[in-house]
């Protein structure tokens, strides 16, 4: 048996890594499960481990594997889409349009609006560039756009640098959401959006960068992830 708090981190560990492909850090564990400091973290893995329920890979940084469920697990409901990379070739056009495809179903034109930082912030959110095409699929309601990536602050949520990120239009996040935030009204950013009491901080998926904080009035969110687009070539 799994006591509330093990079955409440072993089922976040498991969305997680379903979702973004990675484990969570020990502080969005903390955060989730709303324990004051990681030790407790640090408890509750012990604890599944010793139970069957993970393992911990050596030698890697935040590595952790789901090797079984409780009985009672049910998977995330049908409606909410995991993030994971998806491969689509990107290409020139015009405005958002539904476009046809001859070998499947259409596709949907997204403006690519210049680049983004996973990394050092750069200048705020160019001008529509070009525009590439992206499967309805990935995307939800309302107005899309996409970005190039620059840097590698989100490697350990699955975003390399090149990649495209799809961004859903918004000014509002949920904390844990990958966003793009827009510090000074000048300096543009993917990051992990949390809350530190009455402050935002943006949070990298990378132990190299450290978490920025801001005050409320200095950040702005452009939008959130909802897609993730690498070419190889």
């Amino acid at each position: 048996m799994l006591t509330k708090k093990q079955h409440e981190l072993l089922m976040f560990i498991q969305e997680r890594m379903k979702e973004a492909g990675v484990p969570p850090s020990f502080d969005e564990m903390k955060d989730a499960l709303d324990l004051k400091s990681k030790s407790g973290i640090h408890r509750l893995i012990t604890a599944l481990e010793e139970r069957g329920f993970i393992r911990r890979l050596p030698n890697r940084a935040r590595a952790l594997e789901v090797i079984k469920l409780p009985d009672s697990y049910q998977p995330s409901p049908a409606g909410r889409r995991p993030f994971e990379p998806s491969v689509v070739e990107g290409g020139l056009g015009r405005a958002p349009e539904m476009v046809a495809n001859d070998t499947g179903p259409a596709m949907t034109e997204v403006p690519v609006m210049g680049r983004i930082a996973a990394g050092t912030p750069i200048s705020a959110i160019q001008e529509n560039t070009h525009t590439i095409a992206v499967s309805p699929d990935m995307l939800g309601r309302g107005e899309h756009y996409a970005l190039e990536v620059k840097g590698d602050s989100m490697i350990e949520a699955g975003i390399l640098d090149g990649d495209t990120v799809v961004i859903q239009r918004g000014d509002t996040a949920t904390p844990g959401d990958i966003v793009v935030a827009l510090v000074d009204h000048e300096e543009a950013t993917l990051k992990r959006f949390r809350r530190k009491g009455d402050s935002i901080a943006l949070e990298a998926a990378n132990p190299a960068y450290e978490t920025r904080i801001f005050g409320p009035d200095r950040v702005a969110v452009q939008g959130k992830l909802v897609g993730l687009i690498r070419s190889y070539h």
